[in-house]
């Protein structure tokens, strides 16, 4: 595992590495434009499929581009890593996510309101505005690992959107504890559905999240449903984020803004649900499990997804080195690797034949068909 005294260690004559990437970065802010670009689209070629052109993007789009460009293959050394967590540069690729994607999400309860608009294409324009939340809930992710406070908060505002806000307590202090054990409900079984998993991840994070903060609170001398209580921070948000919203363009908003608010959530479980897919941490002597390892997740190197979504294919070391901001995370050929990108993932992983044709070969595979090794439904240790 990369310590901090490991990244700072550097050696002058040690030849400068570049990041290949480092201007395509701000391609990633496509997607909170995406419901401008909808309505431009719309509106030049008089085509309503084109409301859903954020949905478009992510699972007809970036696949396309992924399967052309191919897998990216560089990895910072470790000599690069300290310049690279401290160039600013990086976090306004993250920061600039946040005024853009409310931007979106308020010109999109204009159109709902205000634009010609049939029934299915308000549904087309929610998918696109859920895909933004998303996204959105994975920039929170990258955004909630950070100990600079302002980021923290941004996680925070950015959850507000999709009213997930305690995915920042259970993804910090639950899924990075338990991940790739059967009693993490963010680590999808082998054998098991995404829409199995989904109410079982939901539920189980909601419940998890709040056990978490409430001994929290406990332990500070403080009430559960207290100011302090980061998921009462943003739940508050995401009502008066509703409240707001509704109160200026009407009730009719409604139930686009639930929509949305389910689609990103789908969106960002079914991410969950293929990254640790049937894979089971090691054991110690005692029944106690090892240390979070590369292997522990499914890595994926496809260039165009790692843009769009800061990196967060590159799961295995992301789980390994925690405090690594995304610009840095490396590769690791020594995890499973994902046949694909997370878009096209993502798609499989809503058809459950075709998702276990694909992936329970390669969970068995890479156990060498012991199922004793494997995260299975029928585990309950």
């Amino acid at each position: 595992m990369t310590t901090d005294k490991d990244i700072a260690t550097e050696t002058v004559d040690l030849p400068r590495w570049r990041d290949r990437k480092r201007y395509w970065w701000p391609v990633a802010l496509l997607i909170p434009l995406s419901p401008f670009l909808s309505w431009l689209l719309v509106d030049r070629l008089s085509l309503g499929l084109f409301w859903a052109t954020g949905a478009w993007i992510l699972v007809l789009i970036i696949p396309i581009i992924d399967l052309i460009s191919g897998r990216d293959g560089q990895s910072p050394p470790d000599h690069a890593i300290l310049p690279l967590q401290k160039d600013r540069y990086y976090r306004w690729c993250t920061y600039l996510f946040v005024p853009l994607q409310y931007a979106g999400l308020m010109f999109a309860c204009w159109c709902w309101v205000n634009a010609p608009m049939a029934m299915g294409e308000k549904i087309a324009l929610s998918m696109t505005v859920g895909v933004v939340a998303g996204v959105g809930i994975n920039a929170a992710h990258e955004l909630g690992h950070k100990s600079e406070a302002v980021e923290r908060w941004l996680a925070k505002i950015v959850l507000a959107q999709s009213f997930y806000g305690h995915f920042f307590v259970e993804h910090n202090h639950g899924h990075h504890v338990r991940v790739a054990t059967p009693d993490d409900p963010a680590s999808a079984r082998f054998g098991e559905s995404f829409w199995m998993f989904l109410s079982r991840s939901v539920i189980g994070g909601l419940k998890s999240s709040w056990a978490i903060e409430t001994a929290r609170a406990r332990r500070r001398g403080k009430l559960s449903w207290g100011a302090q209580n980061s998921i009462v921070q943003t739940w508050v948000m995401s009502i008066v984020l509703f409240g707001g919203l509704i109160a200026v363009f009407g009730w009719q908003i409604a139930p686009w803004l639930a929509l949305q608010a389910i689609a990103g959530i789908s969106f960002l479980e079914a991410a969950n649900y293929i990254e640790h897919y049937g894979l089971l941490r090691k054991r110690r002597s005692d029944g106690s499990f090892t240390k979070v390892r590369p292997e522990d997740s499914w890595n994926s190197d496809h260039i165009v997804s790692n843009v769009f979504l800061y990196q967060l294919q590159r799961h295995s070391d992301h789980h390994a080195n925690p405090r690594l901001r995304y610009q840095s995370l490396r590769s690791s050929p020594a995890a499973p690797q994902l046949p694909a990108g997370y878009a096209v993932m993502i798609v499989c992983a809503w058809i459950p034949p075709l998702w276990r044709w694909l992936m329970d070969r390669r969970v068995l595979a890479y156990y060498d068909g012991d199922l004793t090794l494997v995260n299975t439904k029928a585990t309950s240790r």
